[in-house]
Parts: C-alpha cells; sequence; structure tokens
C-alpha cells in the first residue's frame, strides 16, 4: 500500500500534486547538480593542501564537505527556486498548459496554491538551516580548515582589538592569536569623561579563554597625579579578571556565521550592554537568517507570474529575464546590508529592504498575470 502524505492536506488536488512534483524535482535536480559541480571544483583547488597537510577522508568528507553542501544550499535556496519556478512554469505555458488549467476553471489565485506550498517547505528548510544546523556544522568546518587548509579566510583574529569592557574602561590587545600562549601588548584605559586618568600596560601577557583571566610577569600603571602630571608604577605577576569574552578579540563578521540563533542573541545582548560598535553586524546577520528564508515566497510570486504568460522568445526570454532579477535581487541585498552595517540605516531595514521592493514587484507583476 502507497503512503501518500500530501493528499491528506485539505484542499490537495491531482492539480497540486502535479504542480508541487514539478516545482521539487526541477529544484532538487537543479541544487544538486550545482553542489555536484561545486564540490568537484573546490576539491580540485583543495587537494594539493589535503594531500600535503595530510587530511584525513574522513575528516575532509564528515567535517568539510558534509558542512559545506548545506551552507551552499541554503545560500542558493531562495535563488535556486526562483529559478525552477520560471523553467518549469515557462515550460507549461509553452505547451499551453497553464492556459488549459485556467480556462478549466481554475483562478490564478488558485493555480498559486501548490507553488506555495512548495516554497513553504523550501523556506521551512532554509529557516532551520539559518538557524540552528548551518551555524552548528560551521564550528567543525573551521576547525578543519584552519587545521588542514593554508588560507582559512572564516575565522580571522584582529591584530589590533580595542573594546569597551564596562563604562568608561577599555581594554587594548595586539597580535592575539588562539595558537599563541601570549601576546606581545595588553592595556586597560580608564577614563572620566574624555579624560584618561589611569592606563595599565603589560608586554608577553597570556590569556585563558575558559576563565577570562589575563596574566603577566610585569605590567606598568600609568596615573594622573593632583596636578595633572603622569606618574607610574611597576608591579610584577598580573593575575586580573576582565569582562571581555574571546569571541570579542575575533572579527565579528566571521564569528556570527558560527553562532546559532540563542548565541547570537546572548552575544548581541552582551554587545549592547558595553556600547560595542559590533553591534549592527550582529543585528544584520541576525535579521538575514530570517529575511532570507521569507524571500522564497516572495520570488516564487514573481517567478509564476513572470513565466505563465507565453510570449515570444519563450523559454529563454523568461529564463533571462528571472536571471536578470535574481543579480537585481543579490545586489540589492549586498548593498544594503553594508549600508545598515556602516549604521546608516537601521540593520533590520537595511536587510528587509530588498525584500519589500521586491514584495512591490511580486504584487505588480501578480496583477499582470494572466486570469
Amino acid at each position: 500500500m502507497r503512503l501518500r502524505l500530501l493528499p491528506s492536506i485539505p484542499g490537495y488536488r491531482t492539480l497540486d500534486r502535479y504542480i508541487l512534483g514539478k516545482f521539487l524535482r526541477t529544484y532538487i535536480f537543479g541544487l544538486l547538480m550545482m553542489v555536484i559541480i561545486l564540490v568537484v571544483f573546490d576539491y580540485v583547488e583543495k587537494v594539493d593542501d589535503f594531500t600535503e597537510l595530510k587530511a584525513p577522508w574522513k575528516a575532509v568528507i564528515f567535517d568539510y564537505y558534509l558542512n559545506f553542501v548545506p551552507h551552499f544550499i541554503n545560500q542558493f535556496s531562495a535563488l535556486f527556486t526562483f529559478i525552477s519556478v520560471i523553467f518549469f512554469t515557462s515550460k507549461m505555458a509553452m505547451q499551453t498548459e497553464i492556459v488549459a488549467i485556467l480556462s478549466g476553471g481554475v483562478s490564478f489565485r488558485r493555480l498559486m496554491w501548490p507553488y506555495m506550498l512548495g516554497a513553504a517547505l523550501i523556506a521551512s528548510l532554509s529557516l532551520a538551516l539559518s538557524l540552528w544546523v548551518i551555524p552548528e556544522g560551521q564550528k567543525d568546518s573551521v576547525a578543519f580548515q584552519s587545521k588542514y587548509l593554508k588560507k582559512n579566510q572564516l575565522i580571522v583574529y584582529d591584530q589590533h582589538v580595542y573594546r569597551q569592557i564596562e563604562p568608561g574602561t577599555f581594554a587594548y590587545v595586539r597580535g592575539y592569536s588562539p595558537n599563541l600562549e601570549r601576546v606581545p601588548f595588553f592595556a586597560m584605559e580608564r577614563y572620566e569623561g574624555s579624560t584618561m586618568v589611569e592606563t595599565l600596560n603589560a608586554s608577553s601577557a597570556s590569556f585563558d579563554e575558559e576563565s577570562g583571566r589575563w596574566t603577566a610577569p610585569r605590567y606598568v600603571i600609568y596615573s594622573r597625579t593632583d596636578d595633572g602630571s603622569l606618574g607610574y608604577k611597576q608591579y610584577r605577576n598580573l593575575d586580573t579578571l576582565i569582562n571581555l569574552d574571546a569571541r570579542e578579540l575575533v572579527d565579528v563578521k566571521g564569528l556570527v556565521k558560527t553562532l546559532n540563533i540563542k548565541e547570537i542573541n546572548d552575544f548581541l545582548t552582551q554587545q549592547r550592554r558595553k556600547g560595542s560598535d559590533n553591534v549592527f553586524i550582529i543585528e544584520v546577520e541576525r535579521h538575514t537568517r530570517f529575511s532570507y528564508p521569507f524571500s522564497t515566497f516572495i520570488l516564487t510570486i514573481i517567478g509564476v507570474s513572470l513565466a505563465s504568460r507565453k510570449v515570444r522568445g519563450g523559454m529563454g526570454m523568461h529564463i533571462g529575464l528571472g536571471i536578470a532579477l535574481c543579480f537585481g535581487y543579490i545586489m540589492l541585498g549586498r548593498v544594503f546590508e553594508q549600508i545598515a552595517i556602516g549604521g546608516t540605516l537601521a540593520p533590520w531595514l537595511g536587510v528587509w529592504l530588498p525584500n519589500i521592493i521586491f514584495a512591490i514587484i511580486a504584487i505588480f507583476v501578480y496583477r499582470k498575470a494572466p486570469k
């Protein structure tokens, strides 16, 4: 006996099964072909590093590529959805199937139902990948890349870190690396208003990531005296605990890619309390995790509305227009993200603005679609 889950959905009929089947098959086939091509090219590019650094096959497959593939799928999911919809709907329109469906009494609004169901399935998968699966996998991927690849660009530690650890107190760290036991220079500065009243300088300092404690064999404290001059005293055996997370020593743009949604929210709360200038970067990443899966619905509506009309030039015209819109969406997304990171736009507006613009386009082309 054949088990059927989708037909049990209220209102789900043969036409819906036909369209949804075409939708998902086209999407999965196109995505798998692109994944295979990308993995082959990536392997050819990195095989010398794998061989030279003696990366185990198990680690290459499970720690690197098994985490690389979901990241790629999620990154291009909405756009592959759009191209898939354009492709098979345009083919249906050229074969007059769309005309026959509409002539049979099915409204265009009803025709959209299986498309939106397919978009909901893909968007749900993309959301789960964005919020939980990919960030957890990225942690294993980063560990693999740092060990077996010569160029690891995801997590980069800042050579000059300057962070506010509490109101009026700032920490400066130079040359931090998780592989080194010491940093060349560590300093803490305390301000009253705009005037620095005390600073602690230490050379060859060590940092314990788990406890957050800084130690150094020698250090100097400079402080202002009553007459305004700057005096100093030398000390031994620095051992201090400060409100500085090891994650704050990393380039935040790469770090937030490895945090799940709960960790991002906690990190954002911590950085807001400190008045950190990284808040915009974290907020942009958090909003992107939700906005990109949502774009699946918008691009699906545009794709169906454009491709359902039989036009001169056929499928090529539809696909060309679809690719142009894809590039337009990507370009707008990148531009507004950078503007939001810079603080010119509110992070939520910078991230969601491409969706708002394309939602307006979706409404326009939907109204112009054949009824």
